[in-house]
């Protein structure tokens, strides 16, 4: 089968402008033909130059990330595979074919990422591992002040088996089953680790998470962060405390506060520094 036939793509868009417009270029390169752009801006915000996607969905409020993409899954068509993009990636010749054909030949795998590029070349951790009380806690607190501690490089990288517990939002391939059957993403969450949550749902349904190295997009971080800084990194320190309270148990849902603490601690810094955000 086609590509086309087996694969659509949501873009969630907030003034993302011009870049959306490259990334649509680039799914539309890689044979992906059926595209809904999800526009999270102020109404008439979405560039005219998108008349030649299948469709926008203007809800005319910012619905946050997770449930934009939500909103266009539910306006695609049915088919295997759905692909959920930022509106600032570049997706490289051949990634959607490889990440579809690791996924029809490791059917146990729900989701699937490739390797995320900065704009200067370099490889972004967007295959991580899911918090542990010691991991986050020491990453949320080390990473602002010493990013290439050896805590934060055991949080981005992969199990020992080569296998990843959560991929980047940024840009995916998961499939339409598994999406369905947790729910979609979890519209508890607005911005940040939503995609962490969502991989979570996916584990915990008996789907796994992979990623395919040769599978490369390019990444224009920042785009839409930029235009309310604060604002979001308030999200992100939220969804970080949210997804703790969802997903601990045991002993772990009596160290809630001290997560929150941490969190707290780790928002004054990157507040009063904000180029420690990481």
């Amino acid at each position: 089968m086609k590509i086309s036939d087996l694969v659509n793509a949501v873009i969630v868009d907030y003034h993302a402008e011009e870049s959306l417009v490259e990334c649509v270029k680039s799914l539309q390169a890689n044979e992906v033909d059926e595209i809904v752009v999800v526009e999270n801006g102020e109404p008439g915000s979405t560039p005219t130059s998108l008349d030649f996607v299948t469709k926008v969905v203007t809800p005319g409020i910012n619905l946050g990330y997770g449930r934009g993409v939500n909103r266009g899954a539910a306006a695609l068509s049915r088919k295997s595979y759905l692909i959920v993009s930022n509106p600032d990636v570049i997706v490289h010749d051949e990634c959607v074919s490889r990440l579809i054909g690791f996924l029809q030949s490791n059917p146990e795998v729900g989701i699937v990422g490739p390797t995320i590029l900065r704009t200067d070349g370099t490889v972004y951790p967007s295959h991580r591992k899911f918090p542990n009380i010691a991991l986050a806690g020491l990453h949320a607190l080390l990473a602002p002040l010493w990013p290439g501690n050896p805590l934060s490089k055991s949080y981005r990288s992969a199990n020992k088996d080569g296998t990843v517990d959560w991929v980047s939002g940024a840009f995916f391939v998961v499939s339409r089953d598994a999406f369905e059957q947790v729910g979609g993403f979890d519209e508890r969450y607005f911005m940040f680790a939503e995609d962490m949550a969502l991989c979570w749902s996916l584990n915990r349904a008996g789907w796994k998470a992979s990623s395919v190295p040769s599978a490369t997009v390019t990444h224009v971080e920042g785009l839409s962060r930029s235009r309310a800084p604060l604002a979001m990194m308030r999200a992100h320190h939220r969804s970080a405390l949210r997804f703790e309270v969802q997903s601990s148990t045991g002993l772990r849902k009596a160290l809630v506060p001290i997560a929150a603490l941490v969190l707290g601690i780790r928002f004054v810094v990157v507040s009063l520094w904000p180029s420690r955000h990481a």
